[in-house]
């Protein structure tokens, strides 16, 4: 497969995984029980948990995903930089199946520019 195809897969993939973190449960759950996770409880790791960070740090998601596309880390800032050092390294290849060297390399590069974070977990 090539890189174009592998670049369009893993977008596909990181849009699904975001719409399927986004979308709320339908109106009609009971206020009373806590909202389920969108992955089977038997599930080995909670992606929810994994992308949260991601997520909650703003800008960080189009930040890895143009790294991600052009192979290059200069999109990466401080705080996206921060937030992906907080990932546990057993999410990593669930979070990027398709890009197994993605995870080390972004991870090497926050060493650089956030010299205290870990450089593995």
């Amino acid at each position: 497969m090539g890189n174009n195809s592998r670049a369009i897969f893993s977008l596909f993939l990181v849009v699904a995984i975001c719409a399927a973190i986004l979308i709320t449960p339908g109106i009609a759950h009971d206020d009373k029980t806590p909202p389920r996770s969108q992955f089977p409880p038997d599930f080995p790791i909670d992606l929810e948990k994994c992308w949260s960070s991601l997520f909650n740090t703003q800008g960080c998601v189009f930040e890895l995903l143009k790294s991600v596309f052009s192979g290059q880390f200069g999109n990466v800032g401080v705080a996206c930089c921060k937030a992906f050092s907080t990932i546990d390294a057993n999410c990593w290849p669930h979070m990027f199946p398709l890009n197994p060297f993605f995870p080390p390399l972004l991870k090497d590069n926050c060493a650089h520019i956030v010299p205290n974070s870990p450089t593995t977990k």
